[in-house]
């Protein structure tokens, strides 16, 4: 056979195989979540890189340890709502809470931390922490509403 002929063949069944290998790689492949790394390159970096407005910087592990010792769905269920002068969802409303709680563990881990990833049941207690928060936001949202309706 000449090298014609068979880098027409090997082509020919490469052609004929692709597929198939394709769909059987790809049939039980699911897409890898966001790592909290990329998630905060992505959403949290701009703040917790240079400490705007007293946003405790990755690495620091002075400013991140009274935050740690609230606890990982305390701090990352009030973070989500937004506390202090962090915004709700770190400023981007597409962000959901378990990107977001990815991100808050990647960066507590690289500041002296020891949270991993959450777990289904972290996640849970993640959202009763941040309906609790609003509801005691909302609540008092309402009590000012109130107060500028008797003020008239």
């Amino acid at each position: 056979m000449n090298l014609l002929k068979l880098g027409a063949a090997l082509a020919s069944a490469t052609l004929m195989i692709t597929p198939a290998v394709v769909r059987a790689q790809s049939a039980g492949a699911q897409p890898a979540p966001n790592t909290g790394e990329k998630i905060y390159q992505r959403a949290c970096m701009a703040c917790h890189a240079t400490g705007v407005a007293q946003a405790p910087k990755v690495g620091d592990a002075k400013a991140w340890k009274p935050l740690i010792a609230e606890g990982q769905a305390t701090l990352t269920a009030h973070g989500w709502v937004g506390v202090r002068a962090m915004p709700p969802q770190g400023g981007d409303p597409g962000l959901g809470l378990e990107d977001f709680a990815r991100a808050v563990a990647w960066m507590a881990r690289n500041s002296g931390g020891q949270w991993h990833d959450p777990d289904a049941a972290t996640l849970q207690a993640m959202r009763k922490e941040a309906r609790e928060r609003l509801q005691k936001d909302i609540a008092g949202r309402q009590k000012l509403l109130k107060a500028l309706g008797q003020a008239q």
